[in-house]
């Protein structure tokens, strides 16, 4: 599959994600990663394009951080959603429900 278009299957959709996961629960990367593999049926994401999105979401301005203080080791950076983000995850949504309507035309006219 060329996914030279989107940059890779597996982020396409990503930063809804992970907005969405981080609207429930503000979280740093590596809780944010373990709870979308466990809960979601088909979790593409991996630790590199994660960071990646944060990144640019922060960048954007639709999540922000705080740096978290640890009882052992290092800080962690810890992300929440802003009202940016918010209404962007709202856009998505509309998005993703568009191309929910063209899958299911597709298989109801695949099969």
């Amino acid at each position: 599959m060329d996914t030279s278009a989107t940059g890779s299957r597996q982020s396409r959709h990503l930063a809804a994600f992970v907005l969405l996961f981080l609207r429930e629960e503000p979280s740093h990367g590596a809780a944010l990663l373990g709870r979308m593999e466990a809960e979601m049926p088909h979790c593409q994401a991996d630790s590199a394009g994660l960071y990646r999105t944060l990144q640019a979401l922060e960048r954007e301005g639709s999540v922000k951080t705080v740096w978290e203080a640890q009882a052992s080791g290092a800080p962690r950076k810890v992300y929440t959603v802003t009202a940016k983000g918010r209404a962007a995850l709202r856009e998505l949504a509309e998005d993703i429900r568009g191309r929910e309507e063209n899958f299911r035309f597709f298989l109801k006219r695949y099969e």
